[in-house]
């Protein structure tokens, strides 16, 4: 019945009002689950079509009865880890697909810094077995592959340079590494939704025992993992694009990308915007899984904050794929630049779904509305979709 109830509210569109705070992540969350639940009595509120509604009024009108309780029911819709996974369960699927995004675009602006794809080489990658790096060295080779704007330059005799800087050169480390880090989360997640985490536990024997299963440690230990692990993914790729408009480093584009240099800004701004996310995610990555404050009269000694790990997550992956949404615009328009050179195959599709909804180069314009473009382009997965439809298929 009460399982029931919950899935009649999914399937109506009624969500319950929840307080931002409330949980400490230890006794299970209670205040946040409570919330929830007093929809399923009738009680509270919900948003239902945008709005604000009474939840009883709501459920009368999706022709829905609210339920009572019974012996039990009450306690295990609230004393339970289920907010914290709940928010885990989704940054761990946000962040999936930021990975093989970052891949993607890391590998735009190989092509954008007339970059070397020679250290993703699956032999220099095998010196190393990390299984997230791997990975990420594949997926760029697969982005990369006949690539005419590498091929210009892939000859000693045409180029230079001894090597790229390390927001080139150790992208597989870096995004590789956040995989592995994922990967650990994922199992934590899989655990846990096969936990039984409230207190008193009713065992098939009869016995009613008293545990401490709704303490949140593993998720909280989880959620600020992946913080550090997400936040990563941003630094590097704000230090990559913060290449592509610096002239000195740019190997030869201009300035800020700008069309008429020395009168435009050309994407200076976005560059500030990504920066200043990268600077909060950093705040964002110390853990909160570290702090503890005792409550319910020290009874409760010890808590988890994981609660406060899962939304400060939620955060850092909201900011990483805008960070990653301004590295897309910039590396598109250094490609661009770098005319009459082709991108790959792959990142040229990446390139043409972006341009369906974001102009080229050309003088200054409002910024913003392209930066927010590129963000839900990310957000939907079009860009994904279009690679994987050309033939790469990205982990």
């Amino acid at each position: 019945l009460v399982a029931q109830a919950m899935l009649d509210l999914i399937n109506h569109d009624i969500v319950p009002v929840v307080p931002e705070y409330g949980s400490l992540g230890a006794s299970g969350d209670l205040a946040p689950l409570a919330h929830a639940a007093l929809a399923l009595l009738g009680e509270g509120d919900v948003h239902l079509d945008g709005a604000l509604r009474p939840a009883v009024e709501a459920l009368a009108e999706a022709g829905i009865t609210p339920i009572e309780l019974a012996e039990k029911e009450g306690l295990a819709v609230t004393n339970g880890t289920d907010g914290i996974l709940g928010m885990l369960c989704l940054a761990v699927d946000d962040t999936r697909r930021l990975l093989g995004q970052a891949d993607m675009v890391a590998a735009m602006t190989v092509e954008g810094l007339l970059a070397t794809d020679a250290p993703f080489a699956a032999d220099l990658q095998a010196l190393r077995p990390q299984p997230g790096q791997a990975v990420c060295a594949a997926n760029l080779r697969a982005m990369l592959a006949g690539s005419p704007i590498v091929a210009s330059h892939a000859a000693p005799s045409d180029d230079p340079r001894v090597q790229d800087a390390y927001s080139i050169r150790c992208t597989p480390s870096v995004h590789g590494a956040a995989r592995d880090t994922l990967d650990h989360v994922r199992r934590v997640v899989d655990h846990e939704l096969a936990s039984a985490i409230d207190n008193p536990m009713v065992l098939p024997d009869g016995r009613v025992a008293s545990c401490g299963n709704f303490h949140g440690a593993p998720l909280g230990f989880a959620a600020d993992f992946l913080s550090i692990a997400v936040a990563e993914l941003g630094s590097i790729a704000e230090r990559r694009t913060d290449r592509m408009l610096d002239r000195a480093r740019s190997h030869g584009l201009p300035p800020f990308l700008a069309d008429e240099v020395g009168v435009d800004s050309g994407l200076m701004i976005g560059h500030y915007t990504a920066a200043a996310m990268v600077s909060e995610n950093r705040r964002l990555a110390a853990p909160a899984s570290v702090d503890s404050l005792p409550t319910s009269g020290m009874q409760e000694d010890h808590v988890s904050m994981a609660w406060l790990a899962a939304r400060k997550l939620r955060r850092v992956v909201d900011n990483v794929r805008r960070i990653l949404a301004v590295e897309y615009v910039c590396a598109a328009r250094a490609i661009e630049l770098r005319a009459p050179l082709e991108p790959a195959a792959a990142t040229g599709v990446a390139l043409a779904t972006l341009r369906e909804h974001i102009g080229g180069v050309g003088p200054d314009r409002f910024l913003a509305p392209e930066l927010a473009a590129a963000e839900q382009l990310l957000l939907d997965g079009r860009p994904d979709d279009a690679v994987r439809a050309a033939g790469v298929e990205l982990a």
